[in-house]
């Protein structure tokens, strides 16, 4: 196999976080961000590199791993933009560079992430053409929808998902119920631009298939980058070489 130009990773990441910085916190001593950046840069069919965000630092370290930098307009930064509108903005630039088939959007604050499940997810899109995007999925059957309430004006509970009061209690006996890692999302380029695609991402497109994981670590509190510290060495993940030469 052999990279392609028209197969392109895309590093999303804002600068504003409950977590100040925590998209190049420090894992085993190279910043997070680097981590899923080495992962694309060994896959075995991505050619072209790209990091879309309003933090100079953020765009900065992804120059140093070998991605070109997208500024992010602040509209598209804020607690409650939406990285759909994020991904289509940089899309839009990328295109105008090249013509893409696949972008595979990598979220900047998750660590845990391996070229195989990159170049997996890849693949599933190469063999399939009627799929809109492969998405590493985990099972949280403990979390799943039929449990949940929602909460009445009275103060009391009834179901969140209407009629699932008889669901069974035994997780076994539900609907399979899947989430999304939010570590990749391998992307089919027309898909992005789906008007129809599945909220509350539109840019997966219509057809979605999962790729299942354990799920991730994505980092939100100084008790995550442990977790991925543990994580990297517990999978013998290849220490980045950051910055490259």
């Amino acid at each position: 196999m052999s990279k392609s130009s028209r197969i392109v990773a895309l590093m999303i990441g804002r600068g504003g976080s409950s977590l100040k910085g925590k998209n190049v916190l420090p894992i085993h001593g190279v910043p997070l961000m680097v981590w899923a950046a080495s992962a694309a840069l060994r896959s075995a069919h991505i050619g072209r590199y790209y990091v879309s965000s309003d933090d100079d630092e953020i765009l900065e370290t992804g120059r140093k791993t070998g991605y070109t930098p997208i500024r992010r307009p602040d509209e598209l930064a804020s607690a409650t933009a939406q990285s759909s509108d994020a991904v289509r903005h940089a899309m839009a630039l990328i295109e105008a560079e090249g013509d893409v088939d696949i972008v595979v959007v990598q979220h900047a604050n998750v660590g845990t992430i391996t070229e195989r499940m990159v170049d997996d997810c890849i693949e599933g899109l190469l063999q399939d053409p009627t799929l809109s995007s492969v998405v590493p999925c985990h099972d949280m059957s403990e979390y799943h929808p039929y449990r949940g309430k929602t909460v009445l004006a009275d103060g009391t509970l009834a179901p969140f998902v209407p009629g699932s009061g008889n669901a069974s209690a035994n997780r076994q006996e539900l609907p399979t119920c899947l989430f999304f890692d939010h570590s990749i999302w391998a992307l089919r380029a027309s898909a992005v631009w789906d008007k129809e695609g599945q909220g509350p991402w539109p840019v997966m497109g219509q057809r979605i298939k999962p790729y299942l994981t354990e799920g991730c670590f994505d980092i939100h509190t100084l008790e995550d980058v442990a977790k991925t510290e543990e994580w990297i060495t517990a999978n013998g993940v290849v220490k980045p070489v950051y910055p490259l030469a």
